[in-house]
């Protein structure tokens, strides 16, 4: 059985995580933010399988392993396709959501292949190296995306306040999740504290969302003066 804060980190990230989805829809956002609602709800549904691996066969087991590590894989990709939503949001008056959607792709594929290209390096379970390493690639890509578009926003003078709440607080997210992998790189032999981080870092976004949708209303807007002036 996990640890006292193992399972009391999980419950709070399984309640933020279902008062996003309840939230969206109380709120009529769901359809809004489809992808980042669907995200957050198919990280509910993952949550909940880990919980059950975990509870039965223990957070060192083979089965918990595997099973992280691959639906992890899956539950980035979809983020980084929800992040490119909100790049459409962002771009929605340049009638720009087309090339959103082609470079997102064109990137994923370059995430693929030179992800690819570093594990062909290695013999040993090529497919599950693979989907680790894919995962971490595409934090950092999202990272980086993130930060491309509160740039955009701050040009653009970007005011909605929701939309502002969603961006940084993926930005922070992909920051921390960042971090933890790099230092989990660096001190591979302090792996058993990395489980709760991540689950910390997991508990911000669902938090952050959860708060936009219910308490910031898609009609508010920031005052221009409150944001960066970034030159034209």
């Amino acid at each position: 059985m996990p640890g006292l804060l193992v399972n009391i980190l999980w419950l709070i990230g399984i309640l933020g995580e279902a008062a996003v989805v309840v939230c969206a829809i109380k709120k009529g956002a769901f359809r809004r933010y489809l992808l980042l609602n669907l995200y957050m709800a198919g990280l509910l549904c993952v949550e909940l399988v880990r919980y059950k691996i975990v509870s039965e066969y223990g957070l060192k087991s083979t089965q918990f392993i595997y099973f992280y590590f691959y639906s992890d894989a899956i539950l980035t990709i979809f983020l980084y396709f929800a992040l490119c939503t909100l790049y459409s949001h962002v771009f929605s008056e340049m009638k720009a959501e087309r090339y959103v959607r082609m470079g997102a792709l064109l990137l994923l594929a370059g995430t693929a292949l030179f992800t690819y290209a570093v594990v062909m390096q290695s013999t040993a379970k090529l497919l599950t190296h693979f989907v680790i390493e894919l995962s971490q690639n595409l934090y950092f890509v999202g990272l980086i995306l993130t930060y491309i578009l509160w740039g955009a926003i701050l040009k653009l003078r970007e005011t909605r306040t929701r939309l502002i709440q969603l961006v940084l607080s993926l930005g922070v997210y992909f920051s921390l999740l960042a971090v933890n992998y790099a230092v989990r790189n660096l001190y591979p032999s302090l792996s058993s504290i990395f489980i709760p981080l991540v689950q910390l870092c997991g508990i911000f976004l669902p938090m952050a969302w959860a708060y936009a949708f219910w308490h910031l209303p898609e009609e508010a807007r920031l005052v221009p003066a409150r944001l960066a002036v970034i030159p034209r």
